[in-house]
This record gives structure tokens, sequence and C-alpha cells, in this order.
């Protein structure tokens, strides 16, 4: 069966910048690249009140735009003799600590050397998430975010942990160097998270995006940094590291959000930014036992912070 294309409308109000061009209208409604957003309308996939206008057509206050997202191409996703480090498997569930600088899921760009094609190398079942190159994933960490991630071998698990999911009944927990020293030792950001309407590659906080709230607690305060543990109550791209880096102190390492000067200080290897899902929470998809996992950050330098007076120096890399 062939799947059908997502088609949305949206209505041009007063406060949704009439006189914008239309494939920044619909990069931003549709949450789309700008150039997604240019050859769905040079496909005719986009219409106004019916009819097709080009991409540098002025959208008015009153105007209806209709969107046609075709269904994406199927890609074949091969298995890859790629080692993974097993934290828990048995025969519904498995916990893999991700390392840093592995792609999840098989995208443009990345069609190879991800989790999932670790995965299918190892052989045994996967959870048929709906969507081809995503077997078995309940949910997703960022490319240069290492640590724990949970997935599902069988469909009844994958129903029961996305439901555990959506009901946040499954924690994730996270240590993250973040640079400078916040106001205090807990904290709490609840700000929208959407597509950076100049750069569609980053996130940004938005005030028409989507409901974002992160958790912050000191665990060591250092000289240039502090180590914090984030406790995530959503799931937005870049959550932890947008949150942060909106309040001043962007996540050591980072550089796409402000965070990637100084690298020297931790003697860190390019592209390794300092956050790590170290802690995960969740019942068993079969038996409801609550399970809980931690993993330390897995060593990359032998960089040092010093410690501010009244404590010893902390190795970074010893977080569990």
């Amino acid at each position: 069966m062939t799947p059908e294309p997502t088609v949305r409308s949206y209505l041009v109000e007063e406060d949704e910048s009439p006189g914008s061009r239309l494939d920044l209208f619909v990069a931003r409604v549709a949450d789309l690249s700008r150039t997604q957003a240019a050859t769905l309308i040079a496909n005719g996939h986009v219409t106004i009140d019916g009819r097709r206008e080009k991409a540098s057509y002025r959208v008015e206050n009153g105007d209806n735009v209709s969107v046609s997202i075709p269904p994406p191409t199927s890609r074949e996703v091969l298995p890859e003799a790629i080692q993974l480090n097993v934290a828990f498997e048995d025969e519904d569930v498995l916990v893999v600590d991700k390392a840093a600088g592995m792609v999840v899921h098989p995208a443009p760009g990345h069609w190879s050397g991800t989790l999932v094609n670790a995965l299918k190398g190892r052989g045994g079942s996967l959870a048929d998430s709906g969507v081809t190159g995503r077997e078995g994933l309940v949910h997703r960490l960022d490319k240069d975010t290492s640590g724990l991630l949970l997935v599902a071998k069988s469909d009844r698990a994958h129903r029961s942990l996305g439901a555990a999911l959506a009901a946040r009944r499954i924690v994730r927990r996270y240590a993250v160097l973040s640079w400078g020293h916040v106001d205090q030792d807990r904290l709490t950001v609840d700000r929208p998270i959407a597509r950076n309407p100049r750069d569609r590659k980053r996130m940004a906080i938005v005030s028409t995006g989507r409901t974002a709230r992160t958790d912050f607690v000191r665990l060591a305060r250092f000289d240039a940094a502090d180590l914090l543990r984030a406790h995530l109550h959503t799931g937005r791209t870049h959550q932890i590291r947008v949150h942060l880096a909106s309040i001043g102190h962007p996540v050591v390492g980072d550089d796409t959000y402000g965070g990637g000067g100084a690298r020297r200080l931790l003697a860190l290897p390019p592209r390794r930014q300092f956050l790590h899902a170290a802690w995960l929470i969740f019942p068993h998809p079969v038996t409801g036992t609550r399970w809980s996992f931690a993993r330390r950050y897995r060593r990359t330098s032998s960089g040092r912070l010093q410690r501010r007076p009244g404590g010893r120096n902390r190795r970074l890399s010893g977080i569990h």
C-alpha cells in the first residue's frame, strides 16, 4: 500500500507576517528548511486558496496555504558490523550506551554507520516503528551526545514504551558541563523551542514553538564551569543545549550554540561536547518492573578544571 502524503493547511493572519515570501512562510509554519519549502512549491505541492504560486509570492492576510508533504522515499537500511556498548538486554528491550559521534538513524548524509545499522548488524528482532530506518527506536540522542538509549525488540515493547514515554514515566537525566555559573543550585528552564527562523539547521527559543521544560541541579562548581544534572520533561530537538544557551551558559564543546571555545582547558577533541545521557529509568514493557541504569561519561581527554575552594579536584570523566 502506497503511503499517502501529509496535507496541512495554514491561514495567514495579521500576526503571521503578511507580505513575507511564500517559501519563507512555508518553511516556518511547516518546520522545513527553505530549500525543502521551495522544492515543494516548485513541484506543485503548495497552493494558495487552490492555486499555485511561485516561491517569491508574498502571502496576504486571509490566504489559505495548503502544504502537501510527500511520504519519504524508502531506502533499504543495511546491517553493518559495528560494535555497540550494550548496558542491558533481554527478549524485549535493549539499552545501549551510545558513543558520541554516532548518528542514531539513517538520514540524508548519513545512510550508513548509524545506530540502526549497527542494531540490524547484531541480528535478532527489532520492533517495527512504522518508519523505515527507525526500527526499534523509542527515543533519540543527538549525534554528538553520548549515553543511554532505549531500544524495543518487539512491537509489544515498542507500544508499551512509547506510551510510557508519552506519559512521562520514562526518566532521562543527563550530565552536562556548562560554561560559567548558573545563579542557583536548582533551576528550571521552561521556554518553547522551534526551528531557528534564520537558520533551519539550528533550534531556538521561539514564542510560537513547542513547550519545552528542563530541570537543572548543580552537582559541582569549577572555576570556569558548572557540572549539572539535567532532567528532561519534554524531548525537543537540542533541548538541553538550547535551554542552557538561552540563559547564557552553553554546553562545553557545543560549537552550534556558542560553547565550542576554550577546548584546550579540557583537551576535548573536535566536535565533542560535554553532554552525556547518564541516567535512564523506565518500566519494563512486559513485567512492569522499574529498571534504572547509570553510565559514566566516557573519558576522551586528560583535561581538568579546577574546582572552587572548599572541594578537591574532580576528574571530568568520572561522572555517574
